[in-house]
This record gives structure tokens, C-alpha cells and sequence, in this order.
């Protein structure tokens, strides 16, 4: 989302920064461009009033380290780092990444739109090639959850955010054993809730939780606040997902049984087993996806000293067969366990805000308004502009608002980003070349692509029927409705000889034939009277339909001869 209406503003000697594109714990991230080669990045910095706390500092970075070691397709790039004064002389880091178009999977499932089980597969298996490849670079990213994943215009996948990612072979750091509760609460692993050890397979239980929300709308469990929700990862275990959604098939319900395991061995052993399984559903093949014991790639023992002496569900449930009171202990020790864990992670700045209370505006009417005007109606209740689409519209002035997403009158949160929609006028349709067709297909392609049609007829040599050209001319983008009139070949004919016919049968056959006949008269013909004894054009000549054919008949009246005397007859001789 961007405020494309921001003046951009240098960054160092290479980069420009414009618009705000998304808001974090730690880092704002703004649309840029890369001055040296020319091309539209993303930068996120280190919010200024956290770029004075070395804590931050230190995770920022590393955020960067683990990050740029990454290449792979479905994770956002990293192209850069590096430090910028602001306008207050403070050094702000920065990391230079990828600008991806698109939304994320939070916005989809915001709008309410339905998605196909197979179509939930399929940006699972996105998802979890990304985390195989981080996994296998000794990476987890620690908190997967819809708002993390892109989806571009063409539908392909991109993780984002490992600014919480740790290094699975730097245990030893100070940093990482502090750090063990991080993520946000509907997408929480059950080690990751009570402080436990987290390896990889903790990103599996969190895709798990994204793929049941992709399946049936909601996430696995929700509740009333963070705490109640984390309680119920580590003790609850969620509805199949058929049961609230009819089109998920028990092949899907296994496949997100084992990834929502409460016991981490009992999940699927990396990304790419879970993978394999859904490549498999979706090939059409059968899944029982048993929730046994498996490997882990590697795990990073983050636990707290607090937090390791609390009891996990198992140890609670053995506790609790031998002696309810033993098992209520366990569970207020659990209780406690979790309430600091998590306000720990609050302190830390680890979980979004968006599952704090936020104040909540209504979006208002700006229909019919110009971009400008509607950006300051945004404006004046606590909203942003969002994306500006334009799109053709007959009814819609071109450059005014046609409708925002959300809609007009939606409740949504103070600072939203809100789409706007803006009209190009009547869809404009670019008349195409015809020539040479048939004028019945001519007309049916131009009637196809939204235009009116009307024909008219020329002399041409061409066949009769046949485009000559149209008007207006091929290429001309006109919208969508307007008339094209077909230039139609009337064809030629050949003049049928009626030389030597009487006047009436010569005149007869040209009119029938479509011929205007045009009559002169010879009275000095030696032809009797009345018979045809030219034409003009001759018999045979190609020429246009309905031409004037002239015909000149004789009028010679001389018709009664006097006979020859007959010699005298000689006497015959006697």
C-alpha cells in the first residue's frame, strides 16, 4: 500500500524513499528506488524512536545477516543494508529488499473471499518450500502467519519479515536465550507459548495454523485475549477442519492433525515431508499422515531458567491420572508460566498489533469523488490510501471514484490503508483490422467486441462482400458501443450479350440482370426494325452492379421492297 502522493526523499548517495508501504514492531518499511540501476525496491529502517535502544539495533541487524543469506523464490530478496542520518542527524539502519506487488494473506482473508481447498494446498506448499530452504540454511522464522505471506498478481508465494528469525546453530547467543516466546498469539507453537525448545518444526505447527485458516476462514483457536489463545495451543486441540468447512477432505484433515501436534515429535519431521503430503493430496493420492515420533533438522534450546521447570501437557495429563490436585498446581504453574512468557514478549515489542485493541472508523462515501478529494476524506477519518486501480466504467466520469475496498460504511481499523478505485470512462475497444473478410464475419467480430455495425457498399473490383475498409479506421480505440460502419465491396458482373435480340427481350435481359438500360436509335441500319444491333459496354465486360448498359436498336422502316422485274420470256421455237 502506498502514499504515492508522498515526495520521494534521498536516502544515502543511491536510494530515494516515497510512500509507506507497511508498519511494524521495529521497522517501517517505504516504497523506494534504487538510483543506480534504476529499479523500485522496498526499504524498511529501524523506527526512530527505537534507533537509539542497542537491543533493537542488534536484532535489526541481524535481521539483515539472516535475511540476505537467503535466495530462493517464494522469500523476499534482500539487495542491501546500510545507515542514513534522518532529518534529525540520528544514524537509522536500513535493509534494502524486494518490491513485491500483491497482498498478503491477511487482506484475502479479510475481504471475506472464498478459498478453494486446493487452492489452500497450493500456497502451503509454497510456504513450506520457503521454510525447507531456511530450515536447511539453519534458519526459523518463528513467526509464519498470514500477514508474513505475500501473494503477487500472479499468484505466487513470498515469505517475508525473518526479522525474528534465529540462526538454529547460534545457540550460544545471549540474544537467542532471551528469546525464546516470540510470534504472534493465533499462530503460536505450544513450545513457543510455554518457553520450550524451538526447532524447525515449530514454523510446521504455525503453516499448519495459516493452512486451517486458508481451509475454513478463522485460525485454530481464538479467544477473548493473547493468553487465553496460547493456553489453548498448549492444551486444546482444534475442530477438524471439514467438520467447518464440508469441501475438506479427510486426506487434508490428517495432513493438518500432525501439523498442529501439540508434541513436536509427533509433527511432521521437516517443511518438505509436509510438503511431499500435500503434493500428494493434490496429485489425488491417499494420506494417512500418522501423528508419530519424527526427527527434527535441529532445535535451539531457548528456554528460559523460569520457564524450564514448568510442566508440559503430557507430564500434566500423568499428574493429573495419579492426583487432581497435583494437576491443578501443574496447570496455575502453567497459567503463570504463560502469562509472563507472553508479557515478556509484549514488552519486547514481539507481537503485532493486531491483536491489541485498536479505535476503528467507518469508511466514508467517496463515490463519485476525485482522487484528491477522496484521499483528504481518508484522511479525515484516520485512513490512508491503500492502491489506486483504475478501471473502465460507462457510468463513472473518467478519474472519479467508482468504489473503495473495503467498501463504503465497513468498520475497520484507525490508519487502515483503504483502496480506491478510479474510473477510466467507457472501456475503450480498438477497432480491428478487417480487411479483406467476408462482410458476415467482419460484422460479427466488431459485434464480439461490443460495437454497433452498419454496412455500406462501394464499386470495387473486389469480390461482392468483401471489407474494403471501415470507418472509423483499423486501430482506433473507441469505447465500447460505438458505431463501425463496414466499406463493402459491391462486387463487378459480366454484361450479357444481347446483340441481335429484339428490343424488348434485350432490354428484358439487362434489367434482370440488374442493369440500367439506356436506348438508342438507328434509322439508317440495314437490321430490321427493333432488333438490337450494338451494345455498350460489349458483351462480356466486368462492371459494377445496376451500371448503365446503352443499346442501340434500329429503326429502319423500309421493310415492303418492290420485287425485280422478271426478264421477257423468249417465244419457244415451234
Amino acid at each position: 500500500m502506498t502514499e504515492s502522493d508522498e515526495t520521494p526523499v534521498p536516502l544515502g548517495d543511491r536510494y530515494e524513499i516515497s510512500g509507506l508501504l507497511g508498519r511494524g514492531g521495529m521497522a517501517d518499511v517505504r516504497e523506494g528506488r534504487d538510483l543506480r540501476l534504476g529499479r523500485p525496491v522496498a526499504i524498511k529502517q529501524l523506527r526512530a524512536d527505537l534507533a537509539a535502544d542497542p537491543t533493537f539495533q542488534e536484532r535489526f541487524r541481524r535481521e539483515a545477516q539472516s535475511a540476505a543469506s537467503l535466495n530462493h523464490p517464494s522469500i523476499v530478496a534482500v539487495y542491501d543494508t546500510g545507515e542514513a542520518e534522518d532529518i534529525h542527524g540520528n544514524n537509522i539502519p536500513y535493509i534494502v529488499m524486494e518490491l513485491v506487488e500483491g497482498r498478503t494473506l491477511r487482506d484475502v482473508l479479510r475481504d471475506g473471499r472464498k478459498i478453494m481447498p486446493e487452492r489452500a494446498l497450493s500456497i502451503t506448499a509454497d510456504i513450506l518450500s520457503a521454510l525447507d530452504y531456511s530450515h536447511r540454511a539453519g534458519i526459523i522464522h518463528r513467526d509464519i502467519k498470514p500477514a508474513n505471506i505475500m501473494l503477487t498478481p500472479a499468484g505466487q508465494v513470498k515469505v517475508m519479515d525473518f526479522g525474528i528469525a534465529r540462526a538454529i546453530a547460534d545457540s550460544s547467543s545471549a540474544m537467542t536465550q532471551t528469546a525464546a516466546v516470540i510470534g504472534t498469539a493465533q499462530y503460536l507453537s505450544p513450545e513457543q507459548a510455554r518457553g520450550e525448545t524451538v526447532d524447525a518444526r515449530s514454523d510446521i505447527y504455525s503453516t499448519g495454523c495459516v493452512l486451517y485458516e486458508l481451509l475454513t476462514g478463522r485460525p485454530p483457536f481464538v479467544g477473548d485475549s493473547p493468553v487465553s489463545v496460547a493456553y489453548q495451543h498448549v492444551r486444546e486441540e482444534a475442530t477438524p477442519p471439514s467438520q467447518l468447512n464440508p469441501e475438506v477432505s479427510l486426506e487434508i484433515d490428517h495432513i493438518v492433525a500432525k501439523a498442529l501436534a501439540k508434541r513436536v515429535d509427533d509433527r511432521y519431521s521437516s517443511a518438505a515431508d509436509m510438503r511431499k503430503d500435500i503434493e500428494r493430496v493434490l496429485a489425488g493420492g491417499h494420506v494417512d499422515a500418522p501423528t508419530q515420533a519424527t526427527q527434527a533438522i535441529g532445535a535451539t534450546a531457548v528456554a528460559p531458567a523460569a520457564a524450564a521447570a514448568v510442566p508440559t501437557a503430557a507430564d500434566a495429563d500423568e499428574e493429573g491420572s495419579s492426583s487432581k490436585k497435583k494437576w491443578w498446581i501443574a496447570l496455575a504453574v502453567l497459567l503463570i508460566a504463560l502469562v509472563a512468557a507472553l508479557g515478556f514478549g509484549y514488552f519486547q515489542g514481539w507481537f503485532e498489533s493486531e491483536d491489541d485493541p485498536v479505535a476503528q472508523t467507518a469508511v466514508p462515501a467517496v463515490a463519485g469523488m476525485d482522487e484528491q478529494t477522496a484521499t483528504r476524506a481518508l484522511d479525515n477519518e484516520g485512513l490512508q490510501v491503500g492502491d489506486v486501480v483504475e478501471e473502465a466504467n460507462p457510468d463513472v466520469e473518467s478519474g472519479q471514484v467508482i468504489r473503495t475496498e473495503p467498501g463504503e460504511g465497513e468498520t475497520v481499523d484507525e490508519g487502515s490503508a483503504v483502496d480506491l478505485v478510479i474510473s477510466t470512462g467507457p472501456e475503450q475497444v480498438e477497432v480491428p483490422n478487417l480487411r479483406d473478410y467476408d462482410a458476415d464475419s467482419a460484422e460479427k467480430l466488431l459485434a464480439d467486441a461490443g460495437f454497433q455495425v452498419e454496412r455500406q457498399e462501394n464499386d470495387n473490383e473486389a469480390a461482392a462482400g468483401t471489407v474494403l475498409n471501415t470507418n472509423p479506421p483499423a486501430g482506433t480505440s473507441l469505447p465500447k458501443g460505438s458505431t463501425v460502419t463496414l466499406i463493402i465491396s459491391r462486387g463487378q458482373v459480366a454484361v450479357p450479350n444481347v446483340v441481335g435480340q429484339d428490343r424488348d427481350d434485350a432490354q428484358k435481359t439487362l434489367e434482370d440482370a440488374g442493369f440500367t438500360v439506356n436506348i438508342t436509335e438507328d434509322a439508317n441500319a440495314d437490321e430490321p426494325n427493333g432488333r438490337v444491333i450494338s451494345q455498350n459496354p460489349g458483351s462480356g465486360t466486368q462492371v459494377s452492379p445496376g451500371a448503365e448498359i446503352t443499346i442501340t436498336v434500329s429503326t429502319n422502316d423500309d421493310d415492303d421492297e418492290s420485287p425485280s422485274p422478271s426478264p421477257p420470256r423468249s417465244p419457244s421455237p415451234r
